[in-house]
């Protein structure tokens, strides 16, 4: 890949597209990626605004299963009609934990449904477990998958319940967790942001304690309640450092590399930050839910642009959380109060 320039000329402020003369992002063909109909039309929208040159495209939203185009079976209409009972709408309330796979897969967790989401774009499938055997889930915040295994975090219950396809319990990670609220695999590891411990904890995949990193304070490498994780292609870990309205940069063993944002209602600077991904390029996606936005980021810091304000049009958020990326950097947002995930994509060359 060659090597990329990015200009340091000063941003615009917060909440308004950057003119992409300081933005320099990867080298992009003149194109607009078309939204996608949604059962409706929906606006051809992309960041920065004309005539700057593009970097991000709205696709489309999802709110329920017949957003993906699974319906009831005709099986399940016809008993409907017989017993006079409709299957109840099973669309999403206050969607918080996100995360993807390479078939474009959705994983998505509810707090307000108190449910887990299992959403196979291409088969066109809508499952939902409220509970694993016994455990019945309270406050679901966080998703990851490996091969057939779901592992979900439940803050309320502090725990990590880990289970198959089938929503059959395979093992519990209890103690030493106390609130569980960020996960991520990387590598052979299960990485937990514990938010009450301010600490992150790394598991191997069967749920052995393997070492833990941070404390509570203001110092590199110390939290003030961590709320998201995730990590690069490179094995970086991308810490949301909430309260300290920062989000950390940690190798895979925990060691501190840097810091991104720090509080302030300027470009680079966080209200609230809480989701945080990486593109394929490297680029560091984070949102942040007092400004309704999403700012990106180089490795270094260097802010690149950003796009959206409160509100609830397509692009506009209502204290968003959860961000994942895909490996098409296909961009999706979990949007709570507005009872949606959003889709972008970055539009990049291959």
């Amino acid at each position: 890949m060659k090597r990329q320039h990015f200009s340091t000329k000063p941003f615009a402020r917060v909440g308004i597209s950057i003119s992409i003369a300081a933005l320099t992002f990867l080298g992009v063909p003149n194109k607009v990626i078309a939204s996608e109909k949604n059962g409706r039309d929906v606006p051809h929208l992309v960041w920065p605004a004309p005539p700057d040159e593009p970097r991000i495209a709205y696709l489309k939203s999802i709110s329920g299963p017949s957003d993906i185009g699974s319906f009831p079976s005709r099986w399940q209409k016809v008993a409907g009609f017989f017993t006079g009972q409709t299957a109840p709408r099973d669309g999403l309330i206050k969607p918080f934990g996100i995360a993807t796979d390479d078939a474009g897969n959705l994983y998505i967790t509810d707090t307000a449904n108190r449910a887990v989401y299992f959403c196979e774009v291409a088969r066109k499938k809508w499952n939902r477990w409220d509970h694993i055997g016994k455990i019945q889930f309270a406050s679901p915040v966080a998703i990851v998958r490996r091969d057939k295994f779901f592992y979900t975090a439940d803050s309320e219950l502090g725990k990590v319940i880990v289970f198959d396809e089938k929503g059959r319990e395979q093992f519990v990670i209890g103690s030493p967790l106390q609130r569980p609220v960020g996960l991520d695999i990387n590598g052979d590891t299960l990485f937990v942001a514990d938010s009450e411990q301010h600490t992150v904890h790394a598991f191997d995949l069967q749920g052995r304690p393997q070492f833990k990193f941070g404390k509570r304070g203001t110092d590199p490498g110390e939290f003030n309640f961590p709320t998201h994780i995730s990590a690069d292609k490179h094995g970086h870990l991308l810490v949301t450092d909430s309260l300290n309205s920062r989000v950390q940069v940690f190798d895979a063993q925990g060691k501190f590399i840097s810091e991104i944002g720090s509080a302030g209602d300027a470009p680079g600077h966080f209200g609230r930050p809480k989701g945080v991904a990486a593109d394929c390029f490297g680029h560091i996606y984070v949102v942040d839910a007092v400004f309704d936005n999403i700012q990106v980021f180089d490795l270094s810091g260097r802010l690149l642009m950003s796009w959206g304000q409160g509100g609830v049009k397509p692009g506009q958020f209502g204290v968003p959380a959860g961000i994942a990326i895909g490996a098409d950097n296909r961009i999706y947002v979990a949007d709570p109060y507005n009872h949606r995930v959003q889709i972008f994509q970055y539009i990049g060359a291959p």
